[in-house]
């Protein structure tokens, strides 16, 4: 039977479509009649047309599969209407699992996200069972992110088999739009990184978090999540291998809080509410990046045999596929 899967079009999910096309499945993938398709170009798939926000579609979509997953999410840093985000992230989830409720379906694997984990100020990794709530999540995707990963796992506790996966910050080829962590890679390119800020990130191969996914499939538990992660790095660090990789130079400025709390403020004024763009910065995007965003892998090395490898070779990938794709 048909695997049902969200979000083929972008930049984790184009790579979990793959990794289950190279295991023989047989794939049904959801697209929005306005979605780019290039990330799905050469991959033997049939596509059907939907939308998150309408249910109707989905229930129809989804009809004669077995399995679902769920990769769609609205990822963005800065939205004008973040009502359109919690449609698509919050009543979007509800909507999937919904209809996959009605179509009998055996298994669904959810993608959440590592923002709704329990983050410290102490840089000490955070896992899935560090004390969180609704209030710790700043700014809409986090807040629309941790409210659907909640129906996500009540509706595994309560009869369906769903398994929840909780990527850090996947990085490699194909991410067409760019996500805020390829923005990162295209942004230092293009030489935009005079200063950097005291963060950190955990960055995990893209390719390996695909896997990670079939994984949960196969050996996850309903109503659990699993955090699937890489390296543990300093903003300074992610930039210092990417002058490794390039050549390029890496910025030795160490820019105080202060200031990038009002670059930040200039640019969500200016570049978001004047000129209708998306900021490189906002107050939100500096508040999160004073807790360093490290987590540990340990509950899925154990239970999902996940791995953890270094990041460079992905690293890599993101550049050279940025290059030749006119990014940077």
């Amino acid at each position: 039977m048909p695997i049902f899967l969200t979000g083929a079009t972008g930049f984790l999910g184009s790579h979990v479509a793959r990794v289950l096309a190279e295991q023989g499945a047989d794939l049904r993938l959801l697209v929005r009649s306005t979605s780019n398709l290039k990330n799905l170009e050469s991959l033997k798939a049939e596509t059907v047309t939907g939308d998150l926000r309408d249910p109707a579609s989905l229930e129809k979509a989804m009809s004669g599969c077995d399995t679902v997953f769920h990769v769609a999410a609205d990822y963005r840093l800065w939205v004008t209407d973040p009502n359109e985000m919690y449609r698509s992230n919050v009543e979007g989830t509800r909507a999937i699992l919904e209809a996959a409720r009605k179509n009998g379906i055996k298994n669904v694997v959810y993608t959440s996200s590592v923002a709704t984990i329990g983050f410290t100020g102490n840089g000490h990794p955070a896992n899935e069972d560090s004390p969180v709530s609704l209030s710790h999540m700043i700014g809409h995707y986090k807040r629309s992110k941790f409210m659907a990963e909640q129906i996500a796992l009540e509706a595994g506790r309560s009869g369906m088999r769903v398994v929840t996966v909780n990527p850090t910050t996947p990085i490699g080829e194909q991410d067409i739009k760019p996500t805020p962590t390829g923005r990162i890679v295209v942004d230092f390119l293009k030489r935009k990184f005079p200063a950097y800020v005291e963060t950190g990130l955990n960055l995990v191969d893209v390719r390996e978090c695909a896997r990670g996914h079939v994984a949960a499939l196969e050996k996850g538990r309903s109503g659990e999540r699993y955090i699937l992660g890489g390296e543990n790095l300093t903003l300074k660090q992610i930039l210092d291998k990417l002058a490794q990789l390039t050549g390029l130079p890496s910025p030795k400025v160490k820019l105080p809080y202060v200031f990038a709390y009002a670059a930040g403020a200039v640019d969500e004024t200016i570049t978001g509410r004047l000129l209708h763009g998306e900021p490189r910065a906002t107050i939100e995007t500096v508040r999160m990046g004073k807790k360093k965003m490290w987590a540990s892998s340990a509950k899925a090395e154990r239970e999902l045999g996940w791995r953890t490898i270094p990041v460079d070779e992905a690293l890599r990938r993101a550049v050279e596929w940025f290059r030749a794709n006119g990014y940077a």
